[in-house]
């Protein structure tokens, strides 16, 4: 039975105004992305880093993050989090520290340099994104109608 082809799913009508929304979002998405990165060079980080200092700041329930959990949030491999983590302690940015319930692990911690230039670059994000906040809004409730 592989050979049969399956009927396709209906979906619904496509239409222009729904490719005019998708379009506006991601020129929205590009522009704040654009944004952010200039604002990292800025502060002397790559985007990359900006990020990872954000993933780890801003962990979902505020836990300890691992290399592999970085991994995950940036949605990058490991190893690739490994050089990433290397070059953040090099920098002086980012301190691991054992976990003491399992020695295997590695926990990423911020230092005060890192905290300092996050909390700077956030607020400029922040003022950002408030500025697109009204167009977001605007795009995403047009969905709704």
């Amino acid at each position: 039975m592989s050979g049969m082809t399956q009927p396709r799913k209906s979906r619904p009508a496509i239409e222009l105004a729904d490719y005019q929304r998708l379009s506006e979002f991601r020129y929205l998405i590009r522009r704040f992305l654009e944004f952010s990165q200039v604002q990292a060079e800025d502060a002397g980080l790559t985007p990359r880093q900006h990020q990872a200092l954000l993933a780890i700041k801003g962990y979902p329930g505020g836990g300890a993050v691992t290399v592999g959990d970085l991994a995950e949030r940036l949605r990058i491999r490991h190893h690739s989090a490994v050089e990433l983590v290397n070059r953040l302690s090099e920098a002086g940015l980012v301190v691991r520290d054992q976990d003491k319930d399992d020695h295997r692990r590695v926990l990423l911690r911020l230092t005060e340099r890192a905290d300092e230039c996050l909390a700077e670059l956030s607020a400029a994000h922040l003022d950002e994104l408030s500025r697109i906040e009204p167009m977001l809004r605007r795009l995403l409730d047009q969905g709704r109608e």
